[in-house]
């Protein structure tokens, strides 16, 4: 039997040791999310391979980042789940392979995760009708069921088939409404674990809007520029905006448009025809968008919208200007230019300002529905300018510049021969016509002058003109001149001449018709004037033997004819004349002899006749223009030829831009004035101006000047950020400044009791300022405590007695060491009677803790009469005595009663813990007068050297108080 059960034992081993085991440590394992796990696997026997698979039966491979497989030995393999994830959960297997031997065991890994909200949004909107999801993801392992509430009591699905709790946990509401809206709790709940958790939701149901137009079809009419109101009305959750459309565009508030605070509302500005159609309003939230169109019918009246500025170059074949204007009904379009007229259909029919009809076609009006076109053939310089373009129909019309710009070579004007003399500036105008503008340039011999060599040649220049100053010194100097102007276009060159001139010759009297007293000659004007114009004449006559008596007369147009007044009656007399110009006086006139007849009986004592010079209007004023630095502003100057005879009162100054029809207001000059600036131009813009120079006869004619102002720059020079002045910025920091130096004045005075305001407060109130009597309270109440084995003592003076700190003489303060019961010799200015003595005694108690007066008080006139030994008592606190008024009221420096701004009355003073009512000091009222106690003179002074004799010295330790305050 034993051996039996040996061998049985033996095959047992040997099956043992041919069979695989294999055991993985630990069998079962649970994880929280997140945390990192190992598992071992133990093969028993040989085994080739060892595996381990997921509990998704795959082979878990090597590479894999969050499970990892690792062979340790032969027999050993680790399987290791990093960041362990509810997705690891499951039965893990280890399978050990030998040939044909296979060996497996395995291990369930459970992963824990507490409950997590992944995605609970909140609020949530709808719109209403719609099936709403609210969406509640909620993760755990053991995986969480949810329960939903509203208002507080759960949702139950199966009685409310609108509600649907969906497998997600999701609550889904069918056709949701208004009334739906509110706060949802989503909760999760794990049975396993007892866990709980919830959130609240907030669910929104939004309505779709509604909208009404208050009227589906609005008229208006345009012609006065007029504004119509489309309106519309539009409810919804949430409030609706509205806005409007027009062509698919959204209107916005502008110059345009005027849209209400809530959009409901649209405004149109302004109404021509192109604003005709359809409008839409458009009321739009969160829930969609509603639209309702209203129609609008404009009825406008005519309207240019298009016009075409054109360049044209001298000698091109053809240009066209086009004119296209709206109206309703259609408007019919015409041309007109420098005051000429002229439609479709005619070729250059001019109906104004003569009858004329042109036979070579130049002109061409072509229209056609809204559009006129007006053709000009054969450019010429002379077409250049502004054309009027006006449309009209039955309603109204407008009218429109359109500009026709032609290049061309300069062409040069003015007065070739100019007169002057030696000495005397003459100008010599070369006025120059040219597009683009040009360049002047002026030769003498063909040379250009002025030269470094030459100072009596000056040039002036304006837009449209130059000038040539020539002084001449010398014969040299007269002769030929050439102004060269050039531009892109090409070059014109003139010759000027520069003539000596020469005086007038003499003129000729036709006819002198004699009088008793008077003679009338009547002459005619020189035939030479010498080129420059006459500005005087000069008759002369004398009787027999008599020296020549003359008179000068101003030049006008209307005088031919003089009146000599004051002769002499049957005498025989001379008469001659001549003529004066700015070259000097002429010659002559052959002399003429007459005599005066005699006095008839019947004819009254001679008259004298004054002649009345013929006035005239001042000439026009030549001008030059000078552009300023800012590039829109322009310095006009001017330069007065002839006055007329007459001063000149003033200048009128008048300017407009071109393609405007109003002049700006008018601006008057005084006489004295050469030069006008005009400032704050338009920029790029064509101006007019035109000057006249008025005299006591009238108005000249107008100097007139075009120029165009320079292209708006970028950035101005010189323009600052900000708008004021260097002297304004110094005058606000200066203000700036003193603000705060009075800041920390009043600072320092009420928390260091220093300052300008201290000052003032004490030379001119008496104050120390706010605290300072509760701070020398303090002080005074520090020198009695601190010593408590020591009695406190009060040093006692009268006010009558000066100071050394405040008058600067009488004796010496007593200090520690001065015995104080020592009397003090009185002052021969400070005897006072003892009443008063006694009481200012009781007051210094309560003014020893307050600042001094700016002089002590004087004695009165009745106290001076008699002397009183003063002292100085000392009383012990413990018993004050009682305050004795004085006989009269205290006066300040002996003048009337004390500033109001000292306070009459003293706060009680805390001394060693006891609190003593002080003594009230006399009232400084002038009204007010203390009374006597009844107390004599003999029992003021007993009581004084009563109380002296309980007098201690004062301690070493007590503070030393101010300097203008008594001790303690």
């Amino acid at each position: 039997m034993l051996q039996i059960r040996d061998i049985l034992w033996g095959f047992l081993y040997i099956a043992c040791a041919v069979a695989i085991q294999v055991q993985v440590t630990p069998t079962h394992r649970e994880i929280s999310v997140g945390e990192s796990k190992f598992f071992l696997c133990e093969v028993v026997g040989d085994a080739k391979d060892i595996d381990w698979f997921a509990p998704n039966g795959e082979k878990i491979l090597p590479n894999n980042p969050n499970i990892q497989v690792s062979r340790n030995d032969e027999t050993t393999s680790t399987l290791t789940i990093y960041h362990a994830d509810v997705d690891h959960a499951g039965i893990y297997k280890c399978v050990a392979k030998n040939g044909d031997k296979e060996a497996q065991a395995t291990v369930q890994v459970k992963i824990f995760q507490k409950i997590t909200f992944k995605n609970v949004p909140s609020p949530q909107e709808f719109n209403e009708g719609d099936d709403a999801d609210i969406v509640c993801d909620v993760v755990g392992s053991p995986v969480p069921f949810i329960i939903w509430k509203h208002k507080g009591a759960r949702i139950q699905a199966n009685k409310d088939v609108r509600y649907n709790i969906m497998e997600n946990g999701h609550l889904l509401i069918r056709g949701i409404k208004k009334i739906d809206e509110g706060a949802y709790n989503c909760e999760a709940r794990v049975m396993e674990t007892g866990e709980i958790n919830f959130k609240m939701i907030n669910v929104i149901v939004n309505v779709l809007p509604t909208i009404r137009a208050r009227q589906s079809e609005v008229n208006g009419t345009a012609d006065m520029g007029g504004s119509i109101l489309l309106a519309c009305d539009a409810d919804g959750y949430p409030e609706p905006i509205v806005t409007w459309a027009h062509n698919n565009v959204i209107l916005e508030s502008g110059d345009k448009y005027s849209l209400t605070e809530d959009g409901s509302e649209l405004v149109i500005k302004d109404v021509i025809k192109v604003d005709e159609g359809d409008y839409t309003c458009i009321a739009r939230n969160k829930a969609g968008e509603m639209s309702q169109e209203v129609s609008l019918n404009v009825f406008v009246q005519a309207k240019i919208t298009y016009l075409n500025n054109q360049t044209a170059t001298e000698f091109d074949d053809e240009v066209t200007l086009t004119c296209e204007a709206s109206g309703d009904p259609t408007p019919s379009i015409s041309w007109s230019f420098q005051n000429r007229m002229f439609s479709e259909g005619e070729q250059a029919s001019w109906t104004r300002p003569d009858q004329y009809e042109s036979h070579d076609g130049n002109i061409v009006v072509r229209s056609h529905a809204r559009v006129s076109s007006l053709h000009l053939k054969n450019v010429d310089f002379t077409y250049a300018g502004e054309y009027l373009c006006t449309a009209s129909n039955s309603i109204g019309q407008d009218n429109q510049p359109v500009y026709l710009e032609v290049r061309y070579a300069p062409k040069i004007l003015g007065v070739v021969a100019v007169y002057t003399w030696e000495g005397n500036p003459a100008n010599i105008s070369c006025g120059v016509e040219a597009h683009p503008g040009a360049s002047v340039t002026w030769f003498r011999d063909g040379l250009q002058v002025p030269s470094v060599n030459t100072s009596n040649v000056k040039i002036y220049s304006t837009q449209s003109s130059s000038y040539l100053e020539v002084s001449p010194e010398s014969q040299s100097d007269f002769g030929s001149y050439n102004c060269t102007a050039t531009n892109a276009m090409g070059t014109e060159s003139k010759e000027f001449i520069l003539i000596q001139a020469e005086v007038p010759s003499p003129p000729e009297i036709q006819r002198l018709e004699p009088f008793s007293s008077s003679a009338a000659v009547e002459f005619d004007e020189p035939v030479s004037f010498g080129g420059v114009p006459i500005i005087k004449y000069r008759l002369q006559w004398r009787s027999d033997g008599q020296d020549w008596t003359g008179r000068d007369y101003d030049a006008t147009e209307d005088l031919t004819e003089f009146t000599i007044g004051g002769l002499t009656p049957d005498t025989n007399y001379e008469v001659k004349m001549s003529a004066i110009n700015g070259k000097g006086e002429g010659e002559n006139s052959a002399v003429v002899k007459f005599k005066t007849g005699p006095i008839p009986s019947s004819e009254a004592p001679p008259l004298i006749v004054t002649t009345v010079t013929a006035l005239r209007e001042p000439s026009t004023p030549k001008l030059e223009a000078m552009v300023q630095n800012q590039g829109n502003a322009l310095k006009v100057n001017w330069i007065m030829q002839d006055d007329g005879g007459s001063p000149i009162n003033h200048y009128l100054v008048r300017y407009k831009a071109k393609h405007v029809s109003d002049w700006k207001p008018e601006i008057r000059m005084p006489r004295s004035s050469e030069y006008v600036v005009l400032s704050g131009l338009d920029w790029n813009t064509e101006y007019e101006i035109r000057i006249v120079a008025v005299n006591q006869k009238g108005k000249s004619e107008p100097g007139i000047l075009s120029f165009r102002t320079a292209t708006e720059p970028t950035t101005m020079p010189g323009a600052s950020g900000s708008g004021l002045s260097t002297g304004a910025i110094v005058g606000i920091l200066i203000v700036v400044f003193f603000v705060l130096l009075v800041a920390v004045d009043v600072t320092c005075y009420f928390l260091n009791k220093c300052g300008v305001l201290m000052c003032i407060a004490i030379n001119f109130c008496g104050k120390a300022g706010p605290g300072a009597k509760s701070k020398d309270m303090e002080e005074g109440k520090a020198a009695f405590t601190k010593d408590e084995s020591k009695e406190p003592i009060v040093e006692v003076r009268t006010e009558e007695e000066p100071t050394q700190n405040q008058e600067g003489v009488g004796p010496t303060e007593p200090n520690e060491t001065t015995p104080l019961t020592e009397p003090e010799p009185a002052a021969a200015d400070a005897a006072s009677p003892a009443a008063p003595l006694l009481s200012n005694a009781t007051n210094s108690l309560a003014e020893s803790f307050s600042p001094p007066k700016d002089n002590p008080p004087k004695s009165s006139p009745s106290a001076q009469s008699g002397t009183v030994e003063s002292q100085t008592p000392l009383v012990d606190l413990s018993d004050t005595p009682k305050a004795v008024p004085v006989s009269e009221p205290v006066r300040a420096n002996g003048e009337g009663p004390q500033k109001q701004c000292e306070a009459p009355n003293r706060p009680p003073t805390q001394i060693d813990g006891s609190t003593k009512d002080a003594p009230h000091s006399p009232s400084r009222d002038a009204t007010t007068r203390p009374q006597n106690d009844g107390k004599t003179k003999d029992d003021v002074k007993t009581e004084a050297n009563n109380t002296a004799a309980e007098v201690k010295t004062v301690p070493n330790e007590a503070p030393q108080t101010n300097g203008n305050e008594s001790k303690a």
